[in-house]
């Protein structure tokens, strides 16, 4: 794993965004999973700014994870947010974007088309993560066993005192969630880590004991993995 701990939130970003944008130069119709919350914004940001760099009319995007229960069109989802932060900027089309539908009446219909339309369009080139504060990666929270595929996950205390979950209004219920064998298949990872308040879980990830309690420590073991992290966290 490449560990680079950088000085602010601007300088993760343009790194991270130029790595993301170099990619798209090299393979322009790549399969990008993309988080969301505040760690990634600023790269989001940046990405964008470089539009005119690369060609963006066949990149593909895949959504990491979203909140259930809740409408899609509340301005708290990982839809809305991936919208406004990514997919209208870089004007991904909906046949280029695949993503869970918060609302499901079956969610477990939705996490077997997603995992149908990952089989078909996979695996992914470039995976965008942030870190929880317990240690999970998406909606892979800390269990005994953690699931390979696309899962329903049940939110654990910590993701519910999330910002975006505690500012929707209705609160959600479950999250969907890719699952940690479909992001270790990713050819490439990039994960970012940002917050004050990440502190104690910064330094149980960087000891390196993999461990089910810390679902990102399972990132060790990929073979191609960056990793900013803001020194403010540590």
């Amino acid at each position: 794993m490449d560990i680079r701990f950088v000085k602010d939130t601007t300088t993760m970003a343009e790194i991270a965004s130029s790595v993301i944008a170099e990619a798209i130069r090299q393979k322009p119709d790549l399969l990008l999973c993309a988080a969301t919350g505040n760690s990634p914004t600023k790269t989001y940001k940046l990405l964008i700014a470089q539009k005119a760099n690369f060609d963006s009319s066949q990149l593909r995007v895949i959504k990491l994870d979203e909140w259930g229960g809740v409408s899609m069109d509340n301005a708290q989802t990982c839809e809305q947010y991936l919208q406004q932060h990514l997919i209208k900027p870089l004007e991904i089309s909906p046949e280029r974007y695949f993503a869970f539908q918060s609302n499901s009446e079956h969610p477990v219909n939705e996490i077997a088309a997603m995992q149908t339309i990952l089989a078909a369009n996979g695996p992914i080139d470039i995976c965008i993560l942030g870190l929880g504060l317990n240690g999970h990666i998406a909606f892979n929270e800390p269990a005994e066993l953690l699931e390979p595929n696309c899962h329903i996950a049940t939110l654990s205390e910590k993701s519910m005192q999330h910002s975006m979950a505690s500012e929707m209004g209705t609160q959600p219920t479950y999250g969907l969630t890719l699952g940690m064998a479909d992001i270790l298949q990713s050819r490439q990872i990039v994960m970012l880590v940002t917050g004050q308040n990440k502190k104690d879980i910064v330094a149980k990830f960087l000891s390196k004991k993999i461990t089910s309690q810390i679902p990102a420590s399972f990132l060790w073991l990929h073979n191609n993995v960056q990793c900013f992290i803001d020194e403010q966290t540590i």
